[in-house]
């Protein structure tokens, strides 16, 4: 089987975004897909809202679950140096300063502002969010409980950093976990945790463990290492799976 026929049924490594750059509520944001219904929340992680990657994977939940896809930039307009992440020289990167200006204080208002303008301003009827790494704390922190009405319909989150017990302890709505199984960020300790507290508030959730991956693989996973080539491809599919049901 050729690269470019396997992109088709798998994941598009190095293909071209097709949705464009808008505001919503106050932040810079990418949107894709042309559903007037049912929109998706995509929270970037440490890469930010340009990464080739991110986009892509927004296009694919657009075109794939039949939903509008916005990505906005949470991190206030700066954006890493892509090439230090892939490396993994995290020492060279700033990221005392980055969980300093990106914190849960100043960035929590701004996603929620973007939440409730996709349901107040933009019409639409169902809403998801999904976040990986950065982005997982931000999903839990907009199916929370305390939100009435209800911000998000549906949640799907991908190896989750910042995460807390109270953040898991407060769902309110279906969460979907997609869990790498070698992952500092989140643990074995928390994913017990999580599982466990799910099964007690007995929300609807699907929890999904990659065997032999490692955090950040879902994202920046490689077309040419099988294991990582199918598991963001599995991981896509999940996603895609998890809103046709959730927002339809």
């Amino acid at each position: 089987m050729s690269f470019s026929s396997c992109c088709l049924k798998t994941f598009t490594w190095g293909g071209t975004p097709t949705g464009k750059e808008v505001k919503l509520a106050n932040n810079n944001s990418y949107v894709t897909g042309d559903n007037k219904d049912a929109a998706v929340l995509f929270i970037h992680d440490l890469f930010g809202w340009k990464y080739n990657n991110i986009r892509l994977l927004a296009d694919h939940y657009a075109r794939e679950a039949n939903v509008t896809v916005y990505v906005p930039d949470f991190f206030g307009g700066w954006v890493v140096d892509w090439e230090l992440v892939e490396q993994d020289r995290f020492d060279k990167i700033d990221l005392a300063g980055l969980l300093r200006d990106n914190s849960r204080e100043i960035r929590g208002p701004e996603m929620e502002a973007c939440a409730k303008a996709l349901k107040s301003e933009h019409g639409f009827k169902r809403l998801g969010a999904i976040g990986f790494c950065y982005g997982g704390w931000a999903v839990c922190h907009l199916a929370h409980k305390r939100h009435e009405p209800k911000l998000v319909d549906a949640i799907s989150m991908g190896h989750p950093s910042w995460l807390e017990k109270a953040d898991v302890e407060n769902l309110a709505v279906p969460v979907q976990i997609l869990a790498p199984e070698i992952d500092p960020a989140f643990n074995q300790e928390l994913k017990t945790f999580t599982f466990a507290t799910l099964l007690k508030l007995n929300l609807p959730f699907d929890y999904v463990h990659y065997p032999g991956i490692v955090h950040g693989s879902l994202v920046r996973g490689s077309e040419k290492l099988a294991k990582e080539r199918e598991a963001m491809a599995s991981a896509k599919n999940s996603a895609v799976a998890w809103f046709k049901e959730h927002l339809h």
